[in-house]
């Protein structure tokens, strides 16, 4: 196997034997054949929709397929090879019905009935190195680059579109796009340099419909204490992104005595007015995905994994595990129709939490509504003094001990500083009590990680207030990254012209040399060193 999409790869270089996060050869480059029959599926319903012939289910299918070769998603071969096959019955659905013809081999593959010589097709086609060195590094790196960001762009996509909310102009810019990685040998580095921004500019359009998708169903987040100990009762455990799951799930256990914990990036669901109306909604139980074998173990109850952020289950837990969506692990329970009585019995028959226990509140929901709705003041704040400066500390959090740098740099920020926050990330110091600045708090947590998009438009309505650039703001982003949902955010805000920002713990093993020095040199682009020495580079 060859898979370097995230942060932990083997050594900074690649996975070549086992994935770091126990994904087997045999998942990887089935993974792989997936990406290519969606690459032709991508190109056949391009040539459709130009004959008048468009099926949304098409695009959602390309959405959910892409997400679950997303790290920690799916695990399980045989769900994969079920994604394949169906990718080439839709492919040859639209094919008939807009009498398209398309000559590329990715159009015309036909998969192999048994697992074993679907695995050895599979070997063939693998996309890095196989597909990708043709062209040379850098083209390689960049081609990689924009399909790990399609990847990140596939989850919001999916997430927005159960909800009802979709962009056209996203559609069809990721097929072209994912249809180009394989079709376009084109060596011209600004071609795929502009099309690495592009993919960017998508991501904005896609975060921007999720956005939309999950404030028009259940409201804008608004401030929320969320109790970190637990209640005695029945209870289960919901982890992952997906606010529909969780709302299915909270209507399904009405008045059955079972408290709803969240865990991982489901603690910003606790700010959204139509969730915090379910009183069994309870409290938030754990901390960053990669403490979930130790967490889920002590948890007394079923536990639901709406997206990514799986970890191999231990068996001492296993059978309580129920996955949903494009997640899947071999011997795992999968829900496929959104129907909670299996989760819901478990519970019951469980003992759950025999007593309360005691724990401390932290505060979420501090979205773009409710840190504009107070601009006036933090305006007001900044000009007087009392605000020097503001960090956006977040992104992905993971295993590595130095990832300690984030927990320690928010303990060194100075007092009349403000730190914001997002997706896992924060679990490095979400329970921390930084103090107030006149009432408004140090440590404001905007959500999860697609709610990168509240961020950039709180820099943007701070930057007309104060009518300079966003680059001129007294602001720096603190980025930590592991997964490709992150690529797709970093490549945003490459489109959107952010620069001087501070990547870490380590820079991705997919850019090449030339690449990475292209970002650094145009966008200043910095490895983080060490807390002490940023926060002096940064306030002088």
């Amino acid at each position: 196997m060859f898979c370097n999409q995230c942060e932990q790869t083997a050594k900074g270089f690649a996975c070549t034997v086992r994935g770091v996060c126990g994904k087997t050869h045999e998942t990887d480059v089935l993974q792989d054949l997936l990406i290519y029959t969606l690459a032709g599926l991508s190109e056949v319903a391009l040539e459709a929709e130009k004959r008048g012939v468009k099926k949304p289910e098409v695009d959602f299918f390309l959405m959910e397929g892409m997400f679950s070769t997303l790290t920690n998603v799916n695990f399980d071969p045989e769900r994969i090879k079920a994604y394949i096959e169906k990718a080439v019955e839709l492919r040859e659905t639209l094919k008939h019905e807009a009498k398209v013809e398309v000559d590329t081999p990715w159009a015309h593959f036909k998969p192999a009935k048994s697992m074993e010589e679907l695995i050895k097709q599979a070997e063939e086609r693998e996309i890095e190195p196989t597909v990708m060195k043709e062209e040379g590094e850098d083209i390689a790196s960049l081609k990689l680059t924009i399909l790990y960001a399609l990847k990140g762009i596939a989850a919001y996509a999916y997430h927005a579109e159960r909800l009802g909310v979709r962009n056209e102009e996203v559609y069809k810019g990721f097929k072209e796009l994912l249809v180009n990685i394989f079709k376009d040998k084109s060596s011209d580095l600004r071609t795929w340099v502009e099309r690495a921004l592009e993919t960017g500019r998508l991501n904005l359009l896609t975060m921007e419909a999720l956005d939309k998708a999950n404030t028009s169903s259940y409201g804008n987040p608004v401030p929320t204490r969320v109790p970190l100990g637990a209640k005695a009762g029945k209870a289960i455990l919901v982890s992952g992104h997906d606010l529909k799951d969780l709302y299915e799930l909270l209507k399904q256990t009405e008045g059955k005595g079972i408290y709803i914990y969240t865990h991982g990036e489901m603690l910003p669901a606790h700010g959204y007015p139509e969730l915090k109306k379910f009183p069994h909604l309870y409290g938030h139980y754990g901390t960053a995905w990669q403490n979930q074998q130790k967490e889920f173990e002590a948890f007394p109850g079923p536990i639901v994994m709406t997206t990514n952020c799986l970890m191999p289950p231990k068996d001492s837990y296993k059978d309580r595990v129920f996955t949903l969506g494009p997640v899947g692990y071999p011997g795992v329970k999968h829900i496929p129709n959104e129907d909670f009585t299996p989760v819901i019995e478990m519970a019951l028959s469980m003992e759950g939490f025999k007593e309360d226990i005691p724990g401390k509140e932290i505060m979420t929901g501090f979205a773009r509504n409710a840190v504009l709705s107070v601009a006036d003041k933090v305006v007001e704040l900044v000009k007087s003094g009392k605000i020097r400066h503001f960090f956006l500390v977040g992104g992905c959090d993971g295993a590595k001990p130095v990832r300690n740098y984030y927990t320690e740099f928010v303990e060194k920020v100075p007092q009349d500083c403000v730190v914001l926050t997002l997706a896992c990330g924060k679990f490095r110091f979400f329970d921390k009590d930084l103090g107030t600045i006149n009432g408004i708090p140090r440590l404001l947590d905007i959500g999860q990680c697609n709610d990168a998009y509240s961020a950039i438009q709180i820099a943007l309505a701070l930057s007309k207030v104060f009518n300079v650039g966003v680059n001129e703001l007294p602001l720096s982003l603190i980025i930590s990254w592991y997964e490709q949902k992150a690529v797709a955010i970093f490549l945003t805000l490459l489109y959107l012209g952010i620069k001087n920002m501070r990547l870490g713990p380590s820079m991705p093993a997919f850019l090449s040399k030339n690449v990475a020095n292209f970002i650094v040199e145009n966008y200043n682009l910095k490895p983080v060193s060490t807390p002490e020495e940023d926060l002096k580079a940064i306030l002088g």
